[in-house]
This record gives C-alpha cells, sequence and structure tokens, in this order.
C-alpha cells in the first residue's frame, strides 16, 4: 500500500468523529480515553509473526473446545477491544487475543469478553508506549497478557513472555500505594534454549513448538 500522510487532527476524538475518516487513517489509530494516540505499523516480520502466533493460539483453542465443548473461545488479529461498555472512545487494537465467543456476528469486542491480548515488539517499538498499554490493558481487567520480543539481529524470536492479571497489590510501607490498582506480574518466559517451545496452562492449555513460529 503507498504510504499515507498522516493529518492534522484534533487531540481528542470520539468513536463517532473516527468513523468518519478514510479507512486507512482510522486503522492507524487508537482512542485511550478520547485522546488520538498513533498506532506504528511494524515491519513485515511483525505481521508475519503476528499472523503465526495467531495460528498457534487459534489451533490450542480449538482443541481446548473439542475437548470441553462448553467453552467457546475465538482467536483473533488486529481487533479493536473496547475498554468500557459506557462508550466507544475508548479502545486498543491488541496484535492477537483471546476472546470469548458472542451471542451474534459482527459484535464489537470489549474488555469484559476478553482473555488474553498479545503484543509482537518490533525494534522500533519505544518500551515507555509499551509499558502505558500495558497498564491500560490491565486497568480493564483483561487477565492475560502476552509480550513477543523480536530479535535485532534476524528474522525470528527473541523472546515470549506471559503476564498474569494481579488485582490486588502486596504489602507497601505506610503511606505508600500503587498509582494503578492492577498490574501485571510475569507468569511465563521462553526462549530458543527452551528445546520444547513455548508451554503454558492458561487460560487453556498452550503448545507452540519454535517450529511453528520460523519462516
Amino acid at each position: 500500500m503507498p504510504r499515507i500522510e498522516r493529518p492534522d487532527l484534533p487531540e481528542y476524538m470520539t468513536w463517532e468523529e473516527l468513523e468518519q475518516l478514510p479507512e486507512e487513517i482510522a486503522d492507524q489509530i487508537e482512542l485511550w480515553d478520547g485522546r488520538v494516540v498513533w498506532v506504528r505499523r511494524g515491519p513485515a516480520e511483525h505481521q508475519a509473526f503476528t499472523r503465526r502466533l495467531t495460528n498457534s493460539f487459534e489451533s490450542a483453542a480449538r482443541k481446548n473446545m473439542s475437548d470441553s465443548p462448553e467453552r467457546c473461545w475465538r482467536v483473533e488479529s488486529e481487533t479493536n477491544v473496547f475498554l468500557s461498555r459506557a462508550g466507544k472512545s475508548d479502545f486498543l487494537t491488541p496484535d492477537f487475543l483471546v476472546f470469548r465467543c458472542l451471542e451474534s456476528s459482527y459484535q464489537d469486542v470489549y474488555a469484559a469478553d476478553t482473555l488474553l491480548v498479545g503484543e509482537v515488539l518490533s525494534p522500533s517499538n519505544r518500551q515507555s508506549d509499551m509499558e502505558a498499554k500495558r497498564g491500560r490493558y490491565a486497568a480493564a481487567g483483561i487477565p492475560w497478557y502476552w509480550e513477543v520480543t523480536l530479535s535485532r539481529a534476524d528474522s525470528a524470536i527473541a523472546t515470549v513472555r506471559a503476564f498474569a492479571l494481579e488485582t490486588e497489590a502486596g504489602t507497601l510501607p505506610p503511606g505508600v500505594r500503587p498509582l494503578r490498582p492492577a498490574n501485571y506480574l510475569l507468569a511465563g518466559e521462553w526462549t530458543h534454549d527452551d528445546a520444547e517451545g513455548i508451554r503454558f496452562e492458561y487460560p487453556f492449555p498452550i503448545a507452540i513448538p519454535w517450529t511453528d513460529l520460523q519462516f
């Protein structure tokens, strides 16, 4: 696609105003409590590994549904997650996500329906931006957050990390309170030194060999 120049937009917009923009512009924007946040599009490796991870999670979800028919999960990539049912002017777009099957087709996905969100970090991603985004996922109460870091040296995944949501603060000194009521704690970490690949039991059993994530 040709490179699209960013137009001059107001600092804050509503979802209704965002819908009036051309699709190729609107797809580059998230709204954080109405504030316009431009989303950096990664290189081809970012898209490739996002696709492979989405496919791997979908295979794990399908197996879990086959073993437990009462469960119904959907796995998608680059889908808006609205953080509050009060309105649509506060949303994020994770690289991949798992959510409960919705009652009908073409429904919006809300944080309350979402079990897991994941981000694929290219070398160009700024850590401060990702920490802010992670904090918003946590505040919305999404139970699991996965972060996939790409290698700077070659087209490969360097590290995969799984984070679990913590909603109660630990013991702190008198008078000290956490800035956020919820946060993510590192619950799993994998590199290519882990010969068995990625193995984790939540929100359903996940087993991904490294060969499924290679070019």
